[in-house]
């Protein structure tokens, strides 16, 4: 094992922040969906879709990572988290 190893910009875990919000974000806003009745899923997931998508685009434009599943998962997690709480509303 002469070969060194070392890490670089994108083995860090910052690379993953936007696929995660992607991934929280299609959960929250397919959560949106009445039949399925996921209201405290599709919060949760929203929010944290929310944060780890800002987080995600803040080191995309720093060139880690990638800013597209970034932006995604922010737009899908906003939609996921307001439209509940527009629902909850309208109700009351």
């Amino acid at each position: 094992m002469s070969d060194h190893v070392t890490p670089s910009r994108n083995d860090s875990p910052a690379t993953l922040l936007g696929p995660t919000a992607l991934v929280l974000g299609v959960i929250a806003f397919l959560g949106t969906c009445p039949l399925l009745l996921l209201f405290p899923l599709t919060l949760l997931a929203g929010a944290l879709a929310v944060t780890l998508g800002l987080a995600g685009a803040r080191y995309a434009r720093q060139g880690v990572g990638r800013m597209w599943p970034a932006a995604t998962g922010t737009v899908l997690g906003a939609a996921g988290f307001v439209f509940p709480m527009v629902l909850l509303s309208l109700m009351y």
